[in-house]
């Protein structure tokens, strides 16, 4: 049974599987290796420095002539970052967290398929009417950012398939094997965006240290909150919380973020820990279902295997 989807032919792919664009880890060579698999790579562009993006896109084209997109935050990047990615090539452009409005006509107007990631129904609405080709639903099991006030993928996904068919919906937060993606082929998704299980992966830009704390990490470990926003100095709007494994400035601010924010000791406590070496330089962006990562693999078996684990699960519920 071959799991084709609206996703799967609109960009030309074999398996309705997305890479999350997750800033510092979606370097070139993991979406290479994604999109050489049969599915959908997507650069984790951020705030859009194009040092970093121009040397990623690099590698990226010299390893694969397939199908993939770069994704952006919707409320860091600039129209000009915008237009030099659109000259590059991308299948689509991703944008996610922030009012879409500034960028979609350019995106669209270069021939280019428009992704944007949304939290709640209302801006699901919006994404339709700003002329989305796929939207991205996001519950709040996922990893790093999401809404502050947000819905657990099962009851979200339905709900905004239904809310803006016949565009395709990609489930997103909590999927990290084949089981996740069938429920959400389930659910009515056209596809999977799949985030902490490609971050363990052997082409992943993250340190071995942060691959072994996914392996090792369990979804009870997870926490979401700005805790760690605020003590970075980072400029992430209040309205958006970020998932992360357990922390120590977790402990000690929990609950208190109006406090920490006001603290400036504490915020300089925090960096000069980091500059010691005493705590990591990133949080550990990691979703709920980091239970299910027990091994660093290959992106292209993870992708392979997701999609032949999805067949089986489907085939089994078919014959029920």
């Amino acid at each position: 049974m071959a799991l084709s989807t609206v996703f799967t032919e609109m960009f030309g792919i074999r398996h309705p599987v997305a890479l999350a664009p997750m800033g510092g880890s979606a370097g070139g060579a993991l979406v290479a290796a994604v999109s050489a698999a049969g599915g959908l790579g997507i650069l984790g562009g951020g705030h859009g420095d194009l040092e970093w993006l121009d040397r990623e896109l690099s590698i990226l084209t010299r390893h694969t002539d397939r199908a993939w997109g770069v994704g952006f935050l919707t409320w860091a990047v600039d129209a000009a970052v915008i237009e030099w990615t659109l000259e590059r090539g991308p299948a689509a452009v991703m944008l996610s967290f922030g009012d879409p409005v500034p960028f979609a006509e350019r995106v669209r107007a270069a021939g280019v398929k428009l992704i944007l990631q949304v939290a709640d129904l209302e801006e699901a609405r919006q994404a339709m009417d700003v002329g989305a080709d796929v939207i991205v639903a996001q519950g709040t099991e996922a990893g790093g950012h999401g809404a502050l006030r947000g819905r657990s993928t099962l009851t979200f996904v339905p709900a905004a398939a239904d809310l803006v068919a016949p565009l395709p919906v990609l489930a997103a937060g909590g999927i990290a094997d084949g089981r996740g993606l069938a429920a959400a082929l389930a659910l009515g998704a056209a596809g999977a965006l799949v985030g902490t299980r490609f971050q363990a992966t052997c082409e992943a830009l993250i340190d071995p240290a942060t691959a072994r704390a996914i392996v090792e990490g369990r979804g009870d470990d997870t926490d979401r909150s700005r805790v760690l926003d605020i003590a970075r100095g980072s400029r992430w709007p209040s309205t958006y919380t970020a998932r992360t494994l357990g922390h120590p400035y977790l402990d000690r601010w929990r609950g208190r973020e109006a406090e920490l924010a006001a603290d400036t000791s504490a915020v300089q406590a925090y960096q000069a820990e980091v500059a010691r070496g005493e705590l990591p330089s990133l949080p550990l962006w990691a979703g709920e279902a980091v239970d299910l990562i027990d091994s660093v693999e290959p992106a292209a078996d993870l992708v392979q295997s997701m999609a032949v684990e999805a067949e089986t699960v489907l085939a089994r519920a078919g014959r029920m």
